[in-house]
């Protein structure tokens, strides 16, 4: 792929999101500091929006023994509520690429306000599949957009704005499980309206994020747009099918990720003969553990570039994936640890990449990778339950072991700038050509 640099207005990888004018130069050097404040407020933001969605799986022991459900069933609660916060957002991406929304992110919360109340109060499996429909809803129509903000505020470090915003998430989807164990088992099901004044906090925190997001929205429209520093960028069957590439190893982290995060609680009590509390603590260490790897895997990504990290994340962990169904407890608790970190070191790289691959398509890329894929391991809970019911959990995790292997498709990912490797110091040779392009 040639690196020539040359003048195109509105593309590129910087490009602004609302105008596809572009503002950050091609290696990412930022055109403006990164506001941290925004960043921490929209990963603040997650991880009380993920808190809330994490309970559902972690208080399906409860469920299970309250409404008398079979693993199947559990599987199609995953499935529904994966679906409904995964098939919009790619919608509601393109929607808002092209009329950005800034307050639907607060106003988007009420959905899951509204299914945490309905899931305290829950009578009926239909009722529970109602509630993580609404549960799910409120996170297609936050994503799209958090994740929009969370690259405006980049400065250009686009991996390490995706990996501060994606850990809120994983961080809080971590303290799902420690929220399930401290307050739903103990005090039972109606003790998940407390939960719900979480959304009440986001919702005003995301009031204020809508507003500086709004007052940019009015800056880059007062704004002319500038002509600057591009590269060439890939022909249209090439992306797509790097995109498709993306997404099948997307799907199967989501996958695998699925069989322990709905399913981590059930296998350890069924082989180690774990209580519930104690399975939930081995829980919140493992998501702990994808919290630690998807802050990592951003600057990684930035530094060394995102193809590297994407191949090694998915499929490094193979070897650790064959081990654990084979040890015991102790070992097993260090080998999720092991897994989580690499795998989830992923995310924010191939996020980004895919951004890199389709510059000012900021929401439809994020609703396509933090959504669509996404549902796809929602299909994959089902399937996994129904496997896990009639070959039983251990067989099932021993199967979930190979999936890594799917991690091999990475070889056809295509080198983009800033992507296949190290991004180079602005010097003399970058200077040069970046002033040259300026000069024309």
């Amino acid at each position: 792929m040639s690196d020539r640099v040359i003048e195109r207005p509105g593309q590129g990888p910087g490009a602004d999101p609302q105008t596809n004018s572009q503002t950050v130069p091609r290696y990412g050097v930022a055109a403006e500091g990164t506001v941290m404040i925004i960043l921490l407020a929209i990963s603040f933001s997650h991880f009380l929006n993920d808190s809330m969605q994490s309970l559902l799986p972690a208080i399906y022991p409860l469920l299970k023994h309250e409404f008398n459900l079979n693993f199947v069933q559990i599987g199609f609660l995953t499935f529904t509520f994966q679906v409904t916060a995964s098939l919009l957002q790619p919608l509601i991406g393109l929607y808002t690429d092209r009329k950005p929304q800034p307050f639907s992110l607060a106003s988007g919360m009420v959905f899951t306000f509204v299914g945490l109340v309905l899931l305290g109060f829950a009578w009926s499996f239909v009722i529970l599949l109602v509630a993580a429909a609404l549960i799910g809803l409120g996170s297609s129509v936050f994503h799209p957009e958090s994740s929009r903000v969370a690259r405006m505020s980049s400065g250009g470090r686009h991996g390490f704005a995706q990996s501060v915003f994606q850990v809120g998430g994983n961080a809080g989807t971590a303290m799902g499980p420690l929220l399930a164990a401290f307050l739903v088992v103990p005090f039972g099901q109606h003790s998940i309206i407390w939960s719900a004044s979480l959304a009440l906090i986001a919702i005003l925190v995301l009031a204020g994020v809508g507003r500086w997001y709004h007052g940019r929205l009015l800056e880059t429209a007062r704004r002319p747009p500038r002509a600057v520093a591009d590269v060439e960028r890939l022909p249209g069957r090439r992306v797509a099918w790097a995109m498709v590439v993306l997404t099948l190893l997307v799907f199967s982290k989501y996958f695998y990720l699925t069989s322990l995060t709905s399913y981590y609680t059930f296998y350890l009590i069924h082989r180690f003969h774990l209580g519930v509390q104690a399975a939930q603590i081995y829980l919140f260490v493992f998501l702990g553990a994808v919290a630690l790897g998807t802050l990592v895997g951003g600057p990684i990504g930035d530094r060394i570039g995102r193809k590297p990290v994407i191949w090694v994340s998915i499929l490094g962990i193979l070897p650790f994936t064959l081990a654990l169904p084979f040890v015991g407890l102790f070992w097993t608790a260090v080998l999720s640890v092991i897994i989580g970190v690499i795998l989830a070191s992923a995310m924010p790289a191939i996020v980004v990449y895919a951004q890199e691959l389709m510059p000012g398509k900021v929401g439809t890329v994020s609703g396509l990778f933090l959504g669509l894929a996404f549902g796809m391991g929602g299909l994959g809970a089902a399937l996994i339950g129904l496997l896990a019911d009639h070959a039983g959990i251990v067989v099932t995790y021993q199967i979930c072991s190979l999936l890594p292997l799917i991690g091999l498709l990475g070889v056809f990912l295509p080198d983009i700038g800033g992507s296949g490797r190290r991004a180079p110091r602005r010097g003399k040779a970058t200077g040069a050509a970046l002033s040259s392009a300026r000069s024309r």
